[in-house]
């Protein structure tokens, strides 16, 4: 069923978000309240990474069953908190195809604070507005041009917010603690990640547009993800690939500063001390003029590329 072996650890991690769910649950009375604050955590860590997955699948369905892969977005969206199919515009026609401009509404020059801290932790905040926006006038010109995606995309949205409610009407705090704070955590995580990856790099180069992080337990959780700048030249490619590959056609090529080890060294060097916010090679940034955002939405949905973009399931 599977189109690529390496995907049982993705279906193991969405198993896991769900009995880590379950367990917090149903042992939340037997739990102080550090064992509490404890399942937050490990929940929340899985909730990002199944939206790291969710990522993935957007671009490389997992199965070669078109209605498997439809099951699955559904089963992904209670992990996640939101609707897989709402992944698609902002992430792949927005971001991917308008790299740093004025057409991608994730651009990380919309943050100015003068302290980088701020731009990392608010940029998600930042970002929601214009994301929501550009998803739900997506999804309403998808009634017609696209209707299987919208039907699809409302079934995401009726089963994941029917969940959520249902639970919060069933047990308010642990639905606060175990479902809703853990998908909040989960969006954070995966928008906040598109500041680290871009901001500082040259959106004009073939290889120099994004950060990479190499670390074997970093791209264990998130599945590859550190190979950030393969992904954008090859984003169908299955994220099992990306290690490999990265070493024959990225490295050669990219600016050293761009292929690091260590995430939690780059955000305590760039967000904490000395907190500067640098270009890739250690220039201060020179933000460009406040822009308004331009409408990407009119070119991509009539745009025909596939599950190598568009993730058309």
């Amino acid at each position: 069923m599977l189109r690529y072996k390496a995907d049982i650890r993705t279906l193991a991690f969405t198993a896991i978000y769900f009995i880590l769910v379950a367990a917090a649950w149903f042992f939340h009375e037997n739990l102080n309240w550090p064992a509490r604050a404890g399942m937050v955590l490990l929940v929340s860590f899985f909730s990002f990474f199944c939206t790291v997955i969710v990522h993935n699948t957007i671009h490389c369905p997992i199965f070669k069953s078109r209605f498997l892969n439809r099951l699955y977005q559904v089963i992904l969206s209670l992990c996640y908190g939101h609707m897989v199919s709402a992944f698609v515009p902002g992430h792949n026609f927005s971001h991917h195809r308008g790299l740093q401009t004025a057409k991608d509404v994730m651009r990380t020059d919309k943050l100015r604070f003068r302290w980088n801290f701020l731009n990392q932790f608010l940029f998600f905040f930042a970002m929601s507005n214009d994301i929501v926006k550009g998803e739900l006038r997506y999804a309403w010109l998808m009634r017609k041009e696209k209707p299987a995606w919208f039907r699809q995309y409302l079934l995401e949205a009726f089963v994941v917010f029917s969940v959520k409610i249902a639970l919060l009407i069933l047990d308010w705090e642990k639905a606060l603690l175990y479902v809703w704070f853990p998908h909040f955590y989960a969006a954070w995580g995966i928008v906040g990640t598109n500041y680290w990856q871009h901001d500082g790099c040259d959106p004009n180069h073939k290889y120099n547009h994004s950060r990479n992080f190499t670390g074997k337990v970093l791209n264990f959780f998130a599945f590859n993800n550190g190979y950030h700048t393969l992904h954008h030249l090859r984003p169908g490619l299955h994220w099992s690939l990306l290690p490999e590959i990265h070493k024959r056609v990225v490295s050669p090529h990219i600016h050293p500063n761009l292929e690091l080890r260590s995430l939690t060294a780059y955000l305590w060097k760039t967000c904490i001390y000395p907190g500067k916010r640098l270009t890739y090679d250690g220039k201060p940034v020179v933000l460009p003029p406040k822009r308004k955002d331009e409408d990407w939405i009119q070119d991509s949905y009539i745009h025909k590329e596939g599950v190598s973009i568009g993730g058309a399931l």
